[in-house]
């Protein structure tokens, strides 16, 4: 039979220390991103209903 081989577990030490630093992202790039994409797409869609009006 194969022999299991055993793993140690890893020890997590918690500390009552506060952390040095706080996690907090800036998400202002993203937004602009974001309402450019949403101002694109309504630009494309209304382009592609005043054309369906147009073509028929």
């Amino acid at each position: 039979m194969a022999k299991k081989n055993k793993r140690p577990t890893p020890t997590v030490s918690v500390s009552n220390q506060p952390q040095k630093y706080e996690f907090n992202p800036d998400y202002s790039l993203i937004k602009k991103d974001l309402t450019r994409i949403g101002v694109l797409a309504g630009f494309f869609i209304a382009i592609l209903v005043a054309l369906s009006f147009v073509l028929k």
